[in-house]
């Protein structure tokens, strides 16, 4: 009895063992198929040109060999120009990423501006009445002169007349007729010093002496003792210095970046490491003809004088900008011949180089107005080492941005190459789809049972509407090119602005004057 057990627990480890190894065996072969499947090309590619493709191995258009492509290599599951590099060679070649920022931009623009009198507070002495200049105390242009310092005197019968008008109307008494006198002497510009002088002494005097009507600078003189003057001549400019207009020139394309208030800082020569802080006061509305420049004046305080009319000044205006920007690092940016682009980090060691348009560029960042978006990293060191690999094939675009604005369901055209009735599955040759961003391609679809199969056969040319589903792609309803339009008006046409018509002038129109078109005035309707 006990041999009995002995012999069946000896059959049934027996039994154990040559299961476990069996599928053991089964296993090891399972993971040698694999190792050999993965060993296997995927694809041949020339090594000039990534979209040259064959099956087998071969020569390029250039009479290279072509090389194969593994399974880890092909980043077919990523956009175009998709590159992955190992973190021991990201390490190694120094990448660095910023990330997109929204916020205001400031910039600073440099450039060059000559000191100048204050034209609010500058004055320009003329004369009311014709006559001699018989003294001038002003002999040259820049001299500074106070308040109240005689400038110069001037002989007019005109004056003298109206002196003696004045004393007549005295001895008169008559104190309409004196107030009306001294009006006359007033608007001709006596001083008032000179009236009650006269009214004093009782004698009109040959000249009349002008005084400065305020502390300045002489900036101009046009005359000399002796000159014969008359209203409208200018016979000398008078300006403070407290305060001094800068007139700074820019370029056509800075001229929407600065505003009246801004910031500006200035430096001069003459005084180096000082730095003066003024503002922008006035944006000339015209540019210069000559150059091409605009003029924008600038304010400053000069208390201490130290500022002169006519100084070269080196200006930088602070532009600020109070309206949220996208902005990544400048030095972030590729700038070619053709485009501007950027290197987005993708994370897992996956780096794309995309096409974007520059806005505002200042010394540190740059505006980007599409291309990214606001959290992207971009890659701020080793980008040009990058981008020369990515360049190759990519289609420059931000795979999320295309993610985000692809439609549901687009409408194509195509030729039917096989039906599968049985599990609804059409082989279609289709064109590209833009919305998609497909290239023409051989697909199997999945067909909605709204679809009429009847109608499909290998050779249809249709159009025909398709949407993603959790199985892969469906056809969800189609227009086969030459049918009847009596049927026409039972379409879906919802979606009909979403079809690609980009192919539609290389379409067969001949038979469409054959075409029922009875139903289609119920259609517009």
């Amino acid at each position: 009895m006990n041999r009995l057990v002995s012999v069946f627990f000896s059959a049934i480890i027996g039994i154990a063992i040559g299961a476990a190894g069996y599928h053991l065996a089964q296993g090891n072969s399972h993971h040698s198929d694999a190792s050999a499947q993965s060993d296997q090309p995927l694809y041949w590619v020339a090594p000039m040109d990534p979209n040259y493709r064959r099956d087998g191995p071969g020569k390029s258009p250039m009479g290279m060999d072509l090389v194969p492509v593994y399974a880890e290599q092909d980043n077919n599951a990523d956009s175009p120009g998709t590159i992955k590099i190992a973190p021991e060679v990201e390490n190694n070649l120094a990448v660095r990423t910023a990330m997109v920022e929204s916020k205001p931009l400031s910039d600073t623009i440099s450039t060059v501006g000559y000191v100048g009198f204050n034209q609010d507070t500058l004055i320009h002495i003329h004369p009311r009445v014709e006559g001699w200049l018989d003294t001038l105390n002003i002999k040259v242009v820049g001299e500074r002169v106070e308040k109240g310092a005689a400038l110069f005197s001037i002989y007019s019968p005109e004056l003298v007349n109206a002196q003696k008008e004045l004393l007549l109307t005295l001895e008169k008494a008559d104190r309409a007729l004196i107030e009306a006198a001294k009006e006359r002497l007033r608007a001709l510009h006596v001083p008032e010093r000179q009236i009650k002088q006269l009214v004093a002494s009782g004698k009109a005097s040959q000249t009349v002496t002008i005084y400065a009507p305020q502390t300045g600078v002489v900036e101009m003189l046009e005359v000399s003792e002796g000159y014969f003057v008359q209203p409208g001549d200018t016979i000398l400019s008078l300006g403070p210095l407290n305060e001094v207009w800068v007139t700074a020139e820019i370029f056509e394309r800075q001229a929407n970046l600065v505003a009246v208030g801004d910031a500006v800082t200035m430096t001069l020569d003459y005084l180096p490491g000082r730095r003066w802080q003024g503002v922008v006061d006035y944006i000339y509305p015209m540019l210069e003809p000559t150059n091409r420049t605009a003029q924008v004046r600038l304010r400053f305080d000069n208390s201490d004088e130290t500022l002169k009319p006519n100084m070269f000044a080196q200006i930088q205006i602070h532009a600020e900008s109070s309206n949220e920007r996208l902005v990544v690092p400048n030095e972030a940016v590729i700038r070619t011949g053709q485009q501007d682009r950027l290197v987005l980090a993708l994370g897992d060691g996956k780096f794309k180089s995309v096409a974007v348009t520059l806005g505002r560029v200042n010394q540190q960042q740059a505006e980007i107005i599409a291309g990214v978006a606001e959290g992207d990293q971009v890659v701020t060191s080793a980008q040009f080492l990058l981008d020369s690999e990515s360049s190759i094939n990519s289609d420059f675009s931000r795979m999320s941005i295309y993610q985000q604005d692809k439609p549901e369901s687009v409408w194509a055209e195509g030729v039917i190459k096989a039906i599968n009735g049985e599990q609804r599955i059409a082989t279609v040759d289709h064109q590209a789809v833009d919305a998609w961003q497909w290239p023409p391609m051989v697909m199997d679809f999945h067909l909605a049972d709204s679809v009429d199969m009847t109608k499909l056969k290998p050779g249809t040319k249709l159009h025909f509407e398709i949407t993603e589903v959790e199985q892969g792609y469906c056809i969800i309803a189609v227009h086969i090119m030459g049918m009847d339009h009596s049927q026409h008006k039972n379409m879906d046409h919802s979606q009909h602005k979403n079809m690609d018509h980009s192919q539609h002038k290389n379409m067969d129109h001949s038979q469409h004057k054959n075409m029922d078109h009875s139903q289609h005035k119920g259609e517009q309707k």
